[in-house]
């Protein structure tokens, strides 16, 4: 369209889409102007600012009809499989079949956000024992009893183990509600002894063999399940070829990942970079259109960057930001407070790794599974943060808590700890409510510290 990169507001982007459209705009099925998100009680849309491009309309459009496109795919005969706490491993052997898509409930965390309280499910979490001190992903609890976020899935598969405490009580009080749930465990990875047989993971990190094998059999019993369900035999050559198309997904996200952070401007806004990842983990239930999606912003942003075009200032700070954030307007008040996102660890970096071809597939996946950085020790996720820092030449860190997340309780002050120490660069640490209007003042005051106290650093 050759216009000009801009970051835009919802009402702006009404006048947008119809320019667009007077354009020639080409839409996929569940296309269409942002606006109408908002009858569907979607109001945080009002708050936000957006890239102006048609690749994020599509991207956030994709986001937000998940759960007409899950309904949809119900009545073409599909089966519909809840993921819970699987950060992007399981999904990639579900879609190898070609009649089941993956869904993640875990995603229900965002409902109170993007809904601005509107909906009843945090309300109803309380009601069943599951308050605040809870991580927000109680909302899932609430969407399941209130059916009104996505349809109850067929199979409901849920990991054990080395897992959040938050999520573990919450999935088994959903059990306890009458939700069969299918558990698998995965271990806390260790590191291999003098003379064990170990393993080399997928992002470097060692592993005992005994591991391995020990979640082979776990996902072992996951595609035997999946089989049941859907009457048929998942082949090695199937499974392959599924690994894959997620590598192919995962591929072009590294590569806009790759080309956003190191861009001399910053070509594409945090909230749609952070959108952007979180598809990795299930593909928003299509993965195909994940692939599609992720390959039009990654042209937008190539694009850009040859025409030396960004959506901020190229003065900008560059900023390392750790774990989602409850409320998605703090990625918009990075930017309005002069920081730009250079690096990220949303909880998943092995989701982001490129799954081993040249073996067995699903013990390909079982190294996936224990690559998976939350389920080693802090010290090993502090230190992968520290090499991204140094990789994307990152001048400040960002450490947002997740309300109640008793995975984050005191990992923020180590992942602080050792990020100073080695690297001596600034880094706050705060937490971000699932709506975070009362604690602004708060939190931009200590964002315009952090920018200002990097940009010092420069003339030193």
């Amino acid at each position: 369209m050759n216009d000009e990169p801009k970051i835009i507001s919802l009402k702006d982007w009404d006048l947008r889409y119809n320019k667009l459209k007077e354009k020639g705009l080409e839409e996929p099925f569940y296309g269409g102007p942002l606006q109408r998100h908002v009858s569907d009680c979607d109001f945080r849309l009002l708050k936000l600012k957006f890239d102006n491009s048609p690749s994020a309309l599509r991207l956030w459009n994709f986001l937000l009809t998940e759960e007409e496109r899950l309904a949809r795919s119900r009545s073409e005969g599909k089966k519909i499989v809840g993921v819970m706490k699987d950060l992007g491993t399981v999904p990639v052997m579900i879609y190898s079949f070609p009649h089941l898509v993956a869904f993640y409930p875990d995603g229900a965390w965002w409902i109170p956000c993007i809904m601005e309280m509107s909906s009843p499910v945090l309300h109803v979490a309380d009601t069943l024992g599951i308050d605040e001190s809870f991580c927000p992903v109680r909302a899932m609890l609430g969407a399941f009893i209130t059916q009104e976020h996505f349809p109850i899935p067929d199979l409901l598969i849920s990991s054990v183990g080395a897992i959040c405490d938050d999520f573990s009580v919450v999935a088994q009080r959903l059990e306890g509600l009458g939700y069969s749930v299918l558990w698998w465990e995965i271990p806390h990875r260790r590191l291999p002894e003098d003379g064990e047989d170990s393993v080399v993971l997928p992002g470097g990190l060692p592993a005992p063999a005994s591991q391995v094998n020990f979640v082979y059999e776990e996902l072992k019993r996951i595609k035997v399940a999946l089989e049941e369900l859907t009457d048929s035999h998942l082949s090695d050559s199937e499974l392959s070829e599924g690994i894959k198309r997620a590598n192919l997904a995962r591929e072009i996200l590294g590569n806009l990942r790759q080309t956003v952070f190191t861009a001399l401007k910053c070509p594409l806004p945090a909230l749609e970079m952070l959108i952007s990842e979180m598809l990795i983990i299930h593909f928003c239930s299509d993965r195909e259109e994940t692939i599609v999606v992720l390959q039009e912003l990654l042209d937008e942003v190539l694009s850009r960057v040859d025409k030396n075009q960004g959506v901020l200032s190229k003065d900008a700070v560059r900023v390392f930001w750790v774990n989602p954030v409850a409320d998605l307007h703090a990625m918009n008040l990075l930017e309005k407070c002069g920081g730009r996102i250079c690096g990220t660890d949303y909880l998943f970096p092995h989701a982001l790794e490129r799954i081993p071809e040249d073996i067995e597939p699903l013990e390909a996946l079982a190294r996936m599974a224990l690559s998976d950085i939350m389920v080693g020790p802090s010290r090993q996720r502090a230190e992968y943060i520290c090499s991204e820092i140094s990789k994307y030449n990152c001048e400040a860190v960002v450490i947002s808590r997740i309300p109640g997340a008793s995975h984050c309780a005191f990992e923020g002050r180590i992942i602080r700890q050792i990020v100073q120490e080695k690297l001596d660069i600034p880094v706050i640490e705060f937490e971000v409510p699932p709506i975070s209007d009362g604690d602004q003042n708060m939190l931009r005051t200590r964002i315009e510290a952090l920018i200002e106290t990097a940009k010092q650093r420069r003339n030193l």
